[in-house]
């Protein structure tokens, strides 16, 4: 029986994306025992599912300390992996890798080139330009496997699964309600991937008035306070269920499972809607690149809209340019105006509702 390990030591949407690695090995080795290592606060997205048979939770504080570190390093080698995924490649998932004692440590070449210290026994190249409607991010996880286990094109499995229990299936939070619910992520996991305040609230406005739809918002527990400050601006307060929230990410999967629709910042929420087979609509921070994370996007089911898009003549997707703009996306985020996001949300909108 093979032993397979894959170490996703990042947040929630690189940890969902990474799962089509288990769900494809499965495929190659039926018998096999694929384990997933995960920051604690990213299980939610990747229990229940069948390719993975046991999770490795580990505390991302936790992990920078020496002492753990160590210690997860010999419970890694005792466990004895035949194969070892690296898809992040930070510096402990490879550190990890290296005293594995795996046959098979596979990871990315960084820009193209191999490591000087040999972390992985085996690497690939990120992809150049993406060829399947999954997206980059997914294809380049596809790639990482195939490279060396290679499946028919027929057989690969390009959609990250959420399976829900069937307690999970009866969430009845919002059967009182008459009208259809749409999930709103008014704030990004990030302040880099929040658009101004200003705007959520306009966007919220215009929902709740041209629609007939109860909106809930998404947001991290830390940003309780922000989130409360935008729905005290909004003018619909009605239409908005602010008491049902859900704080852990199984709930927001269970509820979010009985939503129409997303509507959010690009993050990890939107890979969640998607492997729920929810339809989203998308809005990339500036330094995003949308062809890396815009997955199974077809202009219906899935559409969004990049500040490039729309003003092509603004800005280059340069690396050290967009890593400027990642610092302060302030001033960017202000050219993405809600005059431009409505009529292209208006028309997704219509199609769902």
């Amino acid at each position: 029986m093979k032993k397979i390990l894959v170490i996703q030591n990042k947040r929630i949407g690189d940890v969902l994306i990474a799962s089509v690695i288990a769900q494809n090995m499965k495929t190659v080795y039926p018998d096999s025992q694929i384990d997933f290592l995960v920051y604690d606060y990213t299980v939610g997205v990747i229990e229940n599912n069948p390719s993975i048979d046991n999770i490795i939770a580990i505390n991302e504080k936790e992990l920078k300390q020496i002492l753990n570190l160590k210690q997860l390093i010999s419970r890694v080698k005792k466990t004895k992996y035949d194969i070892i995924f690296d898809p992040y490649s930070k510096l402990q998932s490879r550190i990890i890798c290296y005293f594995s004692g795996a046959d098979m440590r596979i990871g990315f070449q960084k820009r193209g080139k191999n490591p000087w210290f040999k972390f992985y026994t085996h690497t690939v190249p990120f992809l150049e330009e993406k060829t399947h409607p999954c997206g980059k991010a997914i294809e380049d996880r596809v790639h990482m496997f195939n490279s060396f286990f290679p499946l028919p094109q027929d057989q690969i499995d390009y959609h990250p699964h959420i399976v829900l229990t069937e307690k999970e299936q009866q969430y009845n939070k919002l059967d009182k309600y008459n009208k259809p619910a749409i999930m709103l992520g008014i704030l990004g996991s990030t302040p880099q991937k929040s658009m101004p305040y200003d705007y959520i609230v306009k966007l919220i406005d215009h929902i709740t008035s041209a629609f007939d739809v109860n909106v809930l918002f998404n947001y991290a527990p830390h940003q309780k306070e922000d989130a409360l400050g935008i729905y005290k601006q909004c003018q619909n307060k009605e239409n908005i269920i602010i008491d049902i929230y859900e704080d852990s990410i199984r709930g927001f999967i269970t509820l979010m499972n009985k939503c129409k629709l997303l509507v959010g910042n690009e993050g990890g929420i939107v890979h969640i809607a998607k492997a729920l087979d929810k339809p989203t609509f998308t809005i990339f921070s500036p330094y995003v690149l949308k062809e890396h994370w815009a997955s199974f996007e077809d202009g219906k089911q899935h559409t969004s809209i990049h500040l490039l898009e729309e003003k092509p003549d603004l800005f280059s997707t340069d690396r050290e340019e967009r890593r400027k703009i990642e610092e302060d996306p302030s001033y960017m985020y202000k050219q993405l105006t809600p005059e431009m996001i409505i009529p292209k949300l208006d028309a997704f909108l219509n199609s769902h509702l």
